[in-house]
This record gives C-alpha cells, sequence and structure tokens, in this order.
C-alpha cells in the first residue's frame, strides 16, 4: 500500500492586539479559521505550532503583537488539476479576485464533481493559490446559485476575509423570485442543521446553527415575490431554507420548492417558464467587504442574469394583464 500523500502546512500570523489575553487555542482558531480548532490544539501540543519560536501549551495566554507560526503536515484533501475554465472576473488585484459566478459551475471539488469546478479554473488563473487555505475559497455559492464571490488569492486575505465573514462585516445581498405574495419584508432567525433524515438536505433545527436572513419585498406579482434578502450569517442553503420555512420557497428550487404551482390563467409562455426555470431563482447582487491590505470599503454590483430577467418581465405581464 502507498503511502497517503500529504501536504505541508506553513502558516505565519501576527496576533492582533484586539485578541490579545486570550488563550493560544482561542487565538490560532481565529488567525488559522481554515483549521478546527481540535487540529490546531494537537498541532500546539506536538509543538507544531509555536509562538514567538516558543512551544506553549493551548491554555496558556498570548498578547498582541505576538507572531504565531504553524509548520504541519497534513494528508492532502484532493488530487485538484490546474484547468483552463473561463472566469467572469469582475474585480482583480494581488490580494483578492470578485468572480460573477454563473449558474451551472460548482465551487469546490465533491463526490460526483471531481473537476471542472471555480476551484479547478482557480489553479489555472492564479499560480500559487494552492498554498492558501482551499485555493482562496472563504464561501460559497450553491452550483445553481448565480453571482458575486470573493476569492483570497494570499494567505493575509484568506485570514483578513475569513475574520470578517465571522465578524459579519461583509455585506452580502441577494435576490431571488419566490413563490407567493409577501405582504411585507421581515426577518427570519432560525437556526439551520442537516435534515434529520435526508442528508443532502437542511433545515430549521433546534440544534443547528444560528442563521439570521433580513429580506425586504421588490416588487409583488398575482402569485409571486421578488425579493432582495441580506445575509447576517452564511449558512449552507441558507436562502432557500429560511424562505421555505416560512412558506415562500425559490422559484424553481428542486430541493425545497415542493408543488409546483402556477398563477390562474397564466398565459402558456409564463406557465412554462415557471415549470421549466431550470434552477433556483437566487443571485448574488451585491458584495461588499473591506480591503485585506488596505482598509478600504470596496462594494460591487452584479446585473441580473438574462433567465432571471426574462421571468421577472413575463410576472409584470402577467399581473398586468390582470389588473
Amino acid at each position: 500500500m502507498s503511502p497517503t500523500p500529504t501536504q505541508t502546512i506553513q502558516l505565519r500570523a501576527e496576533v492582533p492586539y484586539e485578541l490579545g489575553g486570550q488563550r493560544l487555542d482561542q487565538v490560532a482558531a481565529q488567525l488559522f479559521a481554515d483549521h478546527s480548532r481540535s487540529r490546531l490544539t494537537s498541532w500546539i501540543k506536538d509543538g507544531r505550532l509555536t509562538v514567538n519560536g516558543a512551544v506553549l501549551r493551548p491554555r496558556d495566554i498570548v498578547h498582541g503583537g505576538a507572531v504565531l507560526e504553524l509548520e504541519a503536515e497534513q494528508e492532502v484533501q484532493g488530487d485538484w488539476v490546474a484547468q483552463d475554465i473561463a472566469l467572469n472576473i469582475v474585480y482583480e488585484d494581488d490580494q483578492l479576485m470578485v468572480i460573477d459566478k454563473p449558474a451551472g459551475l460548482v465551487v469546490h471539488p465533491a463526490a460526483g464533481h471531481a473537476d471542472g469546478t471555480l476551484l479547478n479554473a482557480l489553479l489555472h488563473h492564479v499560480p500559487g493559490i494552492d498554498q492558501v487555505p482551499r485555493c482562496g475559497i472563504v464561501h460559497r455559492l450553491d452550483k445553481d446559485t448565480t453571482g458575486l464571490m470573493v476569492v483570497a488569492k494570499t494567505l493575509e486575505a484568506h485570514t483578513t476575509l475569513v475574520d470578517q465573514l465571522q465578524k459579519r462585516t461583509v455585506s452580502r445581498i441577494y435576490e431571488a423570485i419566490v413563490i407567493g405574495v409577501i405582504t411585507a419584508g421581515g426577518t427570519i432567525d432560525a437556526p439551520i442543521g442537516r435534515h434529520g433524515t435526508q442528508r443532502q438536505r437542511m433545515a430549521v433545527s433546534v440544534g443547528g446553527k444560528p442563521a439570521v436572513s433580513h429580506y425586504r419585498v421588490l416588487e409583488r406579482f398575482r402569485s409571486h415575490t421578488h425579493v432582495r434578502v441580506k445575509l447576517e450569517t452564511g449558512r449552507t442553503h441558507q436562502i432557500r431554507v429560511h424562505m421555505t420555512h416560512i412558506g415562500y420557497p425559490l422559484v424553481g428550487d428542486p430541493v425545497y420548492a415542493g408543488r409546483f404551482r402556477i398563477p390562474p390563467a397564466a398565459s402558456p409562455t409564463l406557465v412554462d417558464s415557471l415549470k421549466n426555470f431550470p434552477r433556483q431563482a437566487l443571485h448574488a447582487r451585491f458584495l461588499e467587504l473591506e480591503h485585506p491590505t488596505t482598509g478600504k470599503r470596496m462594494k460591487w454590483e452584479s446585473p441580473l442574469p438574462e433567465d432571471f430577467v426574462w421571468l421577472l418581465s413575463l410576472l409584470r405581464q402577467d399581473s398586468e394583464s390582470f389588473v
């Protein structure tokens, strides 16, 4: 049997002064957020994670300005290959990249999608990005969700962006078309976890992780609503699960939408478009964050994709014809 392939991990970070006075394992978990706290604790005990060159215990206090250095090995998670896949890049500098993801592009290799993913494209587009955890992917969009994603090109950017996401200072605003007429906006504060029996699904559950979504109405139609949703947290399938939870699932959602519904006496074109909409009608429209090195607040907007715009126009025509 051949030995399991490993990769060397070499990370270095200075402890921000606002984290000073905390335990080493707590600080490490925030600075090296791509690795689990239990894994980091093990590396601390093995002397792989040092503070100013010294080996400390997980419970020892570290101070602002101290330098954490990690040199360890872990099993390679995947045999990833670089692939020349076109990307719609809306912004790029030496620290980060913002892309406008099309429908159908899987973000990360997984069972059934070993290649042809955004990660494979990043390996081709950014030489050396394999040295950044998960090749710089700090948040994900579902395969058929379109819109804006930020990618870290350096370890420094990765650490900073993960910290912003954890502190909820990254603004991510989506637009969706949902089934049903929503009378007013609101906030959904409902924890999300794995479905009890269907492991590919997520669900609102008491034991889930905290999840908060804020939504407001952009336009109402006879049997549908165009909404804008701002994420406060970033759980898997969060918008899809939350909107279904309050009774307004997304058009085209193959997992959560349930029974197909159409407005009465709708035109054949609208019926066909609703019935055959190829994906969940969800688009990551706005993204705002602080630049990892300059600290400048930056924002981007992605226009609605053609299939989304077409469906909105049909719904609008339907509503106007029944005024």
